[in-house]
């Protein structure tokens, strides 16, 4: 059980870091190149700093694992996981699909996510044995919809790039299968099948930071979040992904995804 101590704290950490990203949204931003080529911004650097001050003042016995500034006592019982702009390509051509994700796992499990998007003001809250909480200016409920078939599902991923070669058959297996599917979202793929409104996720290459704070999210609104296995998600996985709104989905997905 999570305390609510620290539920609360997780929403001050998610407030900080729109606070630090709100301003530099569609700015003129001074972009850099990481080792693995993806951009960063200084959004990206001072939202997680942010964050990292927060925790260290109010929870100096908790570890921090973060995109941007590397890991801090990875192996303590209550480790945040944070990735501040999860979506910075989006971030920085001045589309709202990016997300700040907040995650907190207690002795390696993930126990608490947040999606937070701090320009629309959306904000999707998941804690472990507890229903997901939406909030939004215009209103909504996280609730996964029922959708038993790959064939009525809708599917969503970042970006066809992301996959290596040896992941591309699988995923076309699914694609193909699939009534429609999207591109692009990041986090915001995750939260949008907290809605109802998309089925199924499948990703590839993805790190602790890219999915940590989205296993709560998604699987307190009634879905299911696992590697292409079906099997839970941990910090020894190998970057793949799957999302089901329906847990009725997973044995089907699973199976074109490994082929068996």
């Amino acid at each position: 059980m999570v305390p609510d101590d620290i539920i609360a704290a997780a929403e001050v950490f998610a407030d900080a870091a729109g606070a630090a990203i709100r301003p530099l949204f569609r700015s003129t931003l001074l972009v850099e190149a990481k080792g693995d080529a993806s951009p960063v911004t200084r959004a990206d650097r001072e939202a997680e700093e942010a964050i990292r001050a927060l925790i260290a003042a109010r929870f100096p016995g908790h570890g921090v694992i973060g995109e941007e500034h590397g890991a801090d006592r990875p192996d303590a019982e209550w480790v945040w996981v944070l990735d501040p702009i999860d979506g910075t390509r989006a971030f920085i051509t001045g589309r709202p699909l990016f997300g700040c994700l907040v995650g907190l796992l207690h002795r390696g499990v993930p126990v608490l996510g947040i999606i937070d998007q701090p320009v629309t003001g959306e904000r999707w809250v998941g804690v472990a044995g507890r229903a997901t909480r939406f909030r939004a200016p215009l209103g909504g409920t996280a609730a996964c919809r029922p959708c038993a078939r790959v064939g009525d599902a809708e599917l969503s991923c970042t970006s066809p790039d992301m996959f290596l070669a040896p992941d591309r058959p699988g995923f076309e297996r699914l694609r193909g299968a699939a009534r429609r599917v999207t591109w692009g979202g990041d986090c915001y793929s995750y939260g949008l099948l907290a809605l109802g409104l998309v089925d199924v996720v499948a990703e590839s290459t993805m790190k602790i930071w890219d999915w940590a704070a989205l296993v709560p999210v998604v699987e307190g609104a009634g879905g299911r979040v696992t590697d292409w296995r079906g099997e839970p998600l941990t910090a020894a996985s190998d970057g793949r992904v799957l999302a089901v709104g329906d847990p009725a989905l997973l044995a089907e997905a699973v199976s074109l995804l490994t082929d068996r």
